[in-house]
């Protein structure tokens, strides 16, 4: 294996230091291409505990002990520690190495030398540490070379796939730049030399890797390089993406790694920009989008800005659309990652459309241009889909959270948009249901909206005392739960056989429901004026405290 920020054990006993020694490998020869990384000479029958792997320990035997099973575990523990080689001066506790020695050397597979001269260990040690240090130097070089060409390429334009065919070129073979995720974002290979056998389609290498069935992927194989690069996300040191060097056309060293970690660097001050200007780009047309809902656009300009922000949706109608993020709004950073997540489900929904995001509201404002007026249903459903997903694949949606909440306003002119949007964005906060609700109609809301609008009132909190207190009281201290029976009652609009199925319950144990639900409010359920106030109190009850 070749040396991988070090020397092997073949290069350090070709060394004069050790090499006036007249060095006899006596076990483990075919070893000698382990990686020294120190040197430690020492003498105590526990000098394993100080190790910690990858020494060239240089001893004239004293410490090893007098009886076989001494020098066995002598052996034994070095090896268990994972030193490069064992060498031992002749002369001082030996003539010759005894057999035991021997044998557990061979059997452990640990590489064992011994000197017929003897040597000064110090000189030994500074000998072999001069290459060391000098070996990682050279890594280090190598390393800041291609940290360099991958700086000159981007500063020369040459963007993420000139980086990544840098690194291919240099570990002669493919590298990828993937998601946090483990989705595939850029490939390269290296170039082929006039020739030679091209290598493998890294896109080939990829899907043996990454996009096989579970069944039969792999993964990287040992030995490959993986290093985070670090993006704007959530939390300290999040990773925004992973550069991938597997091993798999030739053996990957600790310089491999270097340079990866150092292309990573750039990479991740790439990725940053990137995301700042896609986020830039996105509070611009949200921006945009606030200026027309409040009324700082006028009409018949608004076409203008809108094409200069790539929004050209012809002749048809405008369809106001308002995302608000529940419980809270998205993280700082996170804003473009959204953006881009959302605006690349919206392609399948096949209408032009202007996105922005407002970070300050905590909600996603957009406009679409429809062929007609009676497209509006249709893909209203189509985009609030492709809104979820976007959330989902951003990862914003918290386990336990409430989904999105997606409002539709009415189809329009340039006239109309304005109004639409700042509708649809008060109404949008205003709205409260059903969690699996895949969008509302902002006309629908209006009552919402305007109970919405008195939550700091004290009148409102106590007309939902006076409407619905005591079923309140009962609900928290008795069973069955009566507040629910009453909200599935009053949105079937008093159809009592509709109800009892929609709350899986035969009819008379609704009538009983309904009858309990009547005595405890002091009302009858089937009075026009009760079913209003019971049911503007249930839809006040989400804005008081």
């Amino acid at each position: 294996m070749e040396a991988q920020g070090g020397i092997t054990v073949r290069q350090a006993l070709d060394l004069p230091g050790l090499r006036g020694g007249l060095p006899e490998v006596v076990v483990g020869a075919e070893h000698l291409d382990r990686t020294v990384r120190w040197v430690h000479a020492g003498e105590v029958p526990n000098i394993a505990s100080l190790l910690k792997g990858g020494e060239l320990l240089l001893t004239t035997g004293l410490g090893l002990g007098t009886r076989p099973a001494d020098q066995r575990a002598f052996v034994r523990r070095l090896a268990e520690r994972g030193i490069a080689a064992l060498v031992v001066e002749l002369g001082a506790r030996f003539e010759r190495l005894p057999e035991t020695l021997v044998e557990t050397a061979r059997a452990a597979r640990l590489p064992l030398v011994q000197l017929h001269r003897e040597v000064a260990f110090v000189s030994v040690t500074e000998e072999v540490h001069t290459e060391i240090v000098n070996s990682h130097y050279a890594l280090l070089r190598q390393a800041e070379e291609v940290h360099r060409r991958c700086t000159q390429a981007l500063l020369g334009g040459g963007g993420i796939p000139r980086v990544l065919r840098i690194l291919a070129d240099f570990r002669a073979g493919p590298v990828f730049l993937e998601s946090a995720e483990g989705q595939l974002l850029y490939a390269a290979a290296p170039g082929t030399a006039p020739g030679a056998t091209p290598a493998a389609a890294p896109l080939d290498v990829w899907q043996s890797l990454r996009g096989a069935p579970a069944a039969r992927r792999s993964g990287p194989p040992a030995g490959s390089v993986l290093v985070d690069v670090a993006g704007g996300g959530q939390g300290t040191g999040a990773v925004r993406a992973r550069l991938v060097m597997p091993a798999v056309s030739a053996p990957l060293t600790q310089v491999h790694r270097l340079a990866a970690e150092r292309a990573a660097g750039t990479l991740a001050v790439v990725l940053m920009q990137a995301r700042l200007e896609e986020e830039l780009a996105a509070r611009g047309r949200g921006d945009f989008l606030t200026d027309l809902a409040e009324g700082r656009v006028r009409p018949e300009d608004a076409p203008g800005r809108a094409g200069v922000l790539g929004f050209r949706p012809g002749a048809g109608p405008l369809l106001p659309v308002v995302m608000r993020l529940a419980p809270e709004p998205a993280p700082s950073g996170n804003w473009a990652v959204l953006a881009r997540a959302v605006l690349e489900e919206l392609t399948s929904v096949g209408v032009p459309v202007l996105l922005g995001v407002r970070p300050v509201e905590g909600r996603v404002p957009l406009l679409l241009g429809l062929r007609a007026e009676p497209e509006r249903a249709a893909v209203a459903d189509r985009v609030a889909t492709a809104l979820r997903a976007g959330v989902e694949r951003a990862g914003l949606e918290r386990t336990g959270s409430a989904p999105p909440v997606v409002v539709v306003g009415m189809a329009g002119g340039w006239a109309a948009a304005g109004a639409g949007l700042r509708h649809a964005a008060q109404t949008a906060a205003a709205a409260h249901g059903p969690g699996d609700r895949l969008w509302y109609d902002a006309r629908g809301l209006d009552i919402d909206l305007l109970l919405w609008r008195l939550r700091e009132h004290p009148d409102l909190a106590a007309f939902v005392e006076r409407a619905i207190g005591p079923l309140l009281a009962h609900d928290r201290t008795a069973r069955p739960a009566l507040l629910a029976t009453l909200e599935t009652y009053l949105a079937h609009a008093g159809r009592k056989a509709e109800t009892a199925r929609a709350l899986h319950l035969n009819r008379q144990t609704l009538y009983n429901r309904l009858a309990r639900i009547g005595e405890l409010l002091g009302r009858d359920l089937d009075d026009p004026g009760t079913v209003l106030t019971l049911s503007l109190a249930l839809r006040a009850r989400p804005h008081t405290p």
